[in-house]
Protein backbone atom coordinates (compact mmCIF):
# COMPACT_ATOMS: atom_id res chain seq x y z
CA UNK A 1 0.00 0.00 0.00
CA UNK A 2 1.51 3.59 -0.98
CA UNK A 3 1.50 5.87 1.49
CA UNK A 4 0.63 9.68 0.16
CA UNK A 5 1.96 12.36 1.92
CA UNK A 6 0.58 15.54 1.52
CA UNK A 7 2.65 18.66 2.52
CA UNK A 8 1.00 22.20 2.67
CA UNK A 9 1.91 24.32 0.09
CA UNK A 10 2.52 28.07 1.49
CA UNK A 11 1.66 30.72 -0.45
CA UNK A 12 2.93 34.44 0.20
CA UNK A 13 0.19 36.71 0.81
CA UNK A 14 1.30 40.01 -1.46
CA UNK A 15 -1.79 41.54 -1.75
CA UNK A 16 -1.46 44.14 0.54
CA UNK A 17 2.29 45.11 -1.16
CA UNK A 18 0.34 45.47 -4.10
CA UNK A 19 -2.41 47.80 -2.74
CA UNK A 20 0.53 50.18 -0.77
CA UNK A 21 2.09 50.39 -4.22
CA UNK A 22 -1.17 51.33 -5.82
CA UNK A 23 -2.07 53.62 -3.50
CA UNK A 24 1.57 55.40 -3.47
CA UNK A 25 1.26 55.93 -7.27
CA UNK A 26 -2.31 57.35 -6.62
CA UNK A 27 -0.75 59.94 -4.21
CA UNK A 28 1.78 61.00 -6.51
CA UNK A 29 -0.54 61.45 -9.35
CA UNK A 30 -3.17 63.08 -7.58
CA UNK A 31 -0.45 65.18 -6.27
CA UNK A 32 0.85 65.76 -9.71
CA UNK A 33 -2.47 67.12 -11.21
CA UNK A 34 -3.35 69.07 -8.20
CA UNK A 35 0.07 71.14 -8.33
CA UNK A 36 1.01 70.14 -11.81
CA UNK A 37 3.59 73.17 -12.65
CA UNK A 38 4.94 72.92 -8.99
CA UNK A 39 5.68 68.96 -9.51
CA UNK A 40 7.71 69.55 -13.10
CA UNK A 41 9.65 71.77 -11.30
CA UNK A 42 10.19 69.20 -8.47
CA UNK A 43 11.30 66.32 -10.67
CA UNK A 44 13.90 68.25 -12.52
CA UNK A 45 15.21 69.09 -8.82
CA UNK A 46 18.42 67.56 -9.89
CA UNK A 47 19.17 69.74 -13.63
CA UNK A 48 17.82 72.99 -11.85
CA UNK A 49 17.79 74.63 -8.51
CA UNK A 50 14.49 76.24 -9.76
CA UNK A 51 12.08 74.71 -7.35
CA UNK A 52 14.44 74.90 -4.72
CA UNK A 53 14.51 79.09 -5.19
CA UNK A 54 10.93 79.16 -5.75
CA UNK A 55 9.66 77.48 -3.40
CA UNK A 56 12.09 78.19 -0.02
CA UNK A 57 9.96 79.65 2.17
CA UNK A 58 9.46 77.47 5.25
CA UNK A 59 5.97 78.16 5.60
CA UNK A 60 5.88 75.00 2.71
CA UNK A 61 6.45 72.59 5.30
CA UNK A 62 2.83 72.51 6.06
CA UNK A 63 1.51 72.64 2.35
CA UNK A 64 -0.31 69.77 0.59
CA UNK A 65 2.68 69.19 -2.01
CA UNK A 66 4.89 68.26 1.05
CA UNK A 67 2.64 66.42 3.09
CA UNK A 68 1.38 64.16 0.14
CA UNK A 69 4.83 63.47 -0.76
CA UNK A 70 5.94 63.23 2.37
CA UNK A 71 3.58 60.23 2.97
CA UNK A 72 4.51 58.49 -0.74
CA UNK A 73 8.32 59.22 0.58
CA UNK A 74 7.82 57.34 3.91
CA UNK A 75 5.67 54.37 2.29
CA UNK A 76 8.53 53.65 -0.22
CA UNK A 77 11.41 54.19 2.16
CA UNK A 78 10.01 51.08 4.61
CA UNK A 79 9.87 49.22 1.82
CA UNK A 80 13.35 49.44 0.83
CA UNK A 81 13.97 48.63 4.61
CA UNK A 82 12.56 45.82 4.70
CA UNK A 83 13.15 44.89 1.38
CA UNK A 84 16.81 44.88 1.75
CA UNK A 85 16.14 43.30 5.88
CA UNK A 86 14.87 40.25 3.16
CA UNK A 87 17.27 40.15 0.56
CA UNK A 88 20.47 39.92 3.08
CA UNK A 89 18.01 37.11 5.07
CA UNK A 90 16.99 38.84 8.47
CA UNK A 91 13.40 38.78 7.41
CA UNK A 92 10.47 38.27 4.83
CA UNK A 93 9.17 40.78 2.63
CA UNK A 94 5.82 39.66 3.03
CA UNK A 95 5.70 39.96 6.17
CA UNK A 96 3.21 43.09 6.95
CA UNK A 97 3.39 43.37 10.30
CA UNK A 98 7.32 44.29 10.25
CA UNK A 99 6.43 46.15 7.48
CA UNK A 100 3.93 48.34 9.98
CA UNK A 101 6.96 48.44 12.64
CA UNK A 102 8.92 49.79 10.07
CA UNK A 103 7.11 52.09 8.80
CA UNK A 104 5.73 53.45 12.86
CA UNK A 105 9.61 53.25 13.71
CA UNK A 106 9.89 55.84 10.59
CA UNK A 107 6.96 57.93 10.97
CA UNK A 108 7.61 58.27 14.79
CA UNK A 109 11.51 58.89 14.50
CA UNK A 110 10.63 61.56 11.54
CA UNK A 111 8.36 63.48 13.73
CA UNK A 112 10.28 63.43 16.85
CA UNK A 113 13.30 64.77 15.97
CA UNK A 114 11.02 67.32 13.79
CA UNK A 115 9.60 68.11 17.24
CA UNK A 116 12.82 68.28 19.07
CA UNK A 117 14.28 70.61 16.31
CA UNK A 118 11.08 72.75 16.46
CA UNK A 119 11.90 73.33 20.54
CA UNK A 120 15.42 73.77 19.96
CA UNK A 121 14.90 76.36 16.83
CA UNK A 122 12.71 78.18 19.33
CA UNK A 123 15.05 78.00 21.94
CA UNK A 124 18.10 79.57 19.86
CA UNK A 125 15.57 82.18 18.29
CA UNK A 126 16.39 80.60 15.06
CA UNK A 127 13.02 78.96 14.14
CA UNK A 128 12.74 80.37 10.83
CA UNK A 129 16.70 79.29 9.65
CA UNK A 130 15.77 75.63 10.68
CA UNK A 131 12.60 75.53 8.71
CA UNK A 132 14.11 76.50 5.72
CA UNK A 133 16.68 73.82 6.31
CA UNK A 134 14.43 71.50 6.80
CA UNK A 135 12.49 72.44 3.87
CA UNK A 136 15.59 71.47 1.93
CA UNK A 137 16.27 68.45 3.63
CA UNK A 138 12.77 66.89 2.80
CA UNK A 139 13.06 68.03 -0.36
CA UNK A 140 15.59 65.83 -1.52
CA UNK A 141 14.66 62.67 0.78
CA UNK A 142 11.45 63.37 -0.88
CA UNK A 143 12.80 63.32 -4.09
CA UNK A 144 14.61 59.71 -3.34
CA UNK A 145 12.23 58.22 -1.45
CA UNK A 146 10.53 59.00 -4.87
CA UNK A 147 13.19 57.66 -6.95
CA UNK A 148 13.40 54.54 -5.25
CA UNK A 149 10.20 53.47 -5.42
CA UNK A 150 9.79 51.77 -9.02
CA UNK A 151 12.60 50.28 -7.64
CA UNK A 152 11.21 48.77 -4.75
CA UNK A 153 8.51 47.34 -7.05
CA UNK A 154 10.99 45.32 -8.87
CA UNK A 155 12.50 44.07 -6.13
CA UNK A 156 10.07 43.31 -4.44
CA UNK A 157 7.84 41.16 -7.11
CA UNK A 158 11.18 39.60 -8.22
CA UNK A 159 12.73 36.63 -6.01
CA UNK A 160 16.21 36.08 -7.12
CA UNK A 161 18.13 39.73 -6.71
CA UNK A 162 21.42 39.79 -5.94
CA UNK A 163 22.66 41.21 -2.46
CA UNK A 164 24.59 43.71 -4.34
CA UNK A 165 21.87 45.79 -5.14
CA UNK A 166 20.62 47.48 -2.21
CA UNK A 167 24.42 48.00 -1.28
CA UNK A 168 24.43 49.79 -4.23
CA UNK A 169 21.05 51.83 -3.70
CA UNK A 170 21.89 52.90 -0.14
CA UNK A 171 25.71 54.02 -1.47
CA UNK A 172 23.77 56.35 -3.40
CA UNK A 173 21.32 57.05 -1.08
CA UNK A 174 23.97 58.07 1.05
CA UNK A 175 26.41 60.09 -1.89
CA UNK A 176 22.58 62.24 -2.25
CA UNK A 177 21.91 63.07 0.82
CA UNK A 178 25.59 64.42 1.96
CA UNK A 179 25.28 66.22 -1.14
CA UNK A 180 21.70 67.33 -0.51
CA UNK A 181 23.09 68.82 2.82
CA UNK A 182 26.05 70.42 1.14
CA UNK A 183 23.55 72.49 -1.36
CA UNK A 184 21.41 73.09 1.60
CA UNK A 185 24.50 74.31 3.64
CA UNK A 186 25.42 76.57 0.09
CA UNK A 187 22.32 77.84 0.09
CA UNK A 188 22.11 79.30 3.83
CA UNK A 189 25.51 79.71 4.31
CA UNK A 190 25.31 83.44 5.26
CA UNK A 191 22.27 82.54 7.68
CA UNK A 192 24.40 79.47 8.88
CA UNK A 193 27.51 81.70 9.24
CA UNK A 194 25.67 84.44 11.29
CA UNK A 195 24.83 82.03 14.19
CA UNK A 196 27.96 79.27 13.15
CA UNK A 197 27.96 77.81 17.22
CA UNK A 198 24.27 77.30 17.02
CA UNK A 199 24.12 75.70 13.63
CA UNK A 200 26.84 73.38 15.01
CA UNK A 201 24.92 72.62 17.93
CA UNK A 202 21.72 71.87 15.81
CA UNK A 203 23.56 69.60 13.62
CA UNK A 204 25.68 67.40 16.24
CA UNK A 205 22.56 66.93 18.43
CA UNK A 206 19.73 66.61 16.16
CA UNK A 207 21.64 65.16 12.52
CA UNK A 208 24.86 63.28 13.80
CA UNK A 209 23.38 62.28 17.40
CA UNK A 210 19.87 60.31 16.26
CA UNK A 211 21.87 57.98 13.33
CA UNK A 212 25.04 57.33 15.76
CA UNK A 213 22.62 55.84 18.82
CA UNK A 214 20.63 54.26 16.08
CA UNK A 215 23.31 52.28 14.65
CA UNK A 216 24.85 51.68 18.44
CA UNK A 217 21.66 50.07 19.25
CA UNK A 218 21.45 48.21 16.08
CA UNK A 219 25.43 46.88 16.43
CA UNK A 220 24.52 46.23 19.97
CA UNK A 221 21.83 44.01 19.48
CA UNK A 222 23.59 42.30 16.38
CA UNK A 223 26.09 41.59 19.28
Amino acid sequence: MIEHVLNPRITENKDWATVLFVITFAIIAITKSLYENRFGDFMNLLFSDKYSKVYRDGSQLKSGFTISLFFAQVISFAFFVQLSLSIFGYASKTDWILYIQIITFLIFFILSKFLIEKIIATAFNIEEFVEQFNLQKITYRTYIGLIILPINVILFYYDTISKNIPVVIIATILVLNVLAYLISIKNYQNAIFSKLFYFILYLCTLEIAPYFFMYYLYTKGSA
